[in-house]
């Protein structure tokens, strides 16, 4: 039988590989770029953000956009996300009941507005966005009023909720030009696609191929937040690091300067 001595050797160089393949292991993970799932309406700003985060810190930042329920999905499906940024608190609900992000990890330090926008080469003037205004009229024979699809997309589900509390969603459903994203219906309404289009404030400021004719009264809709959150299990200090940043001071200032609404 093997002596004490030996079986003491062993169990010492079996611990010592664990322990170094722990440490190989924790390296590896810190060596990777944080990875960050957001909200196509926050791609320019949440890109200047992180610019300032990599320059200050020396840290590599992977981003990925997309509408929020898209996102939402993949995070449920095992992609590889540490961060998450939802355009609305509903995908953030829908992930926190099902256990998919961090306890006590969620915050919801920004917000925004809802707009009505035209191509800018033909856009009407400013208009009271109202129970009495004429959609039909703006729109024209034929004319196409661009959203994100509001069967997901936070963008559209907000404008569903102005439209529909306004009493023209019965009247505009059949005339929609649904997209996958705000940005999308964005592009629609700059390339001259759709008459008009119904997206965040803050989109309306990325291009001058479209111009804001009206903005939606906030009691039209429900309040427009962007929750973040840690996603479960990847709660690590260079995710941590980043987060903190992104809703801290800093990253708040940011957002500030793309014309986000800071709590």
């Amino acid at each position: 039988m093997p002596d004490k001595a030996g079986r003491w050797a062993r169990y010492r160089l079996c611990a010592a590989l664990a322990i170094a393949a722990v440490a190989l292991f924790a390296r590896a993970q810190a060596a990777e770029p944080v990875t960050v799932f957001a909200a196509a309406s926050l791609t320019d700003a949440l890109a200047a953000v992180v610019a300032d985060y990599e320059k200050a810190n020396g840290k590599s930042v992977r981003l990925s956009f997309a509408s929020s329920s898209t996102l939402a999905r993949q995070i449920e499906a095992g992609a590889p996300a540490d961060i998450y940024v939802s355009a609305n608190e509903r995908w953030m609900d829908h992930l926190e009941k099902n256990g998919s992000i961090e306890p006590g990890s969620r915050r919801s330090p920004v917000g925004n507005a809802l707009v009505l926008v035209a191509p800018a080469d033909a856009a009407p003037g400013r208009v009271d966005i109202s129970r009495d205004l004429d959609f039909a009229r703006l729109l024209g024979p034929g004319g196409w009023l661009a959203v994100g699809d509001p069967a997901h997309v936070p963008a559209g589900i907000y404008a569903r909720q102005a439209l529909t509390r306004l009493g023209k969603w019965a009247g505009l459903e059949d005339r929609l030009a649904r997209s996958d994203s705000v940005r999308a219906a964005l592009a629609l309404v700059g390339r001259g696609e759709a008459r008009l289009g119904i997206v965040y404030a803050t989109d309306a400021r990325i291009t001058d191929r479209v111009r804001i004719v009206g903005t939606f009264p906030e009691s039209t809709h429900g309040p427009i937040t962007y929750p973040f959150a840690i996603v479960a299990g990847h709660d690590r200090p260079d995710v941590r690091n980043l987060f903190d940043h992104l809703t801290g001071a800093a990253g708040i200032a940011v957002f500030e300067r793309f014309g986000f609404v800071t709590k």
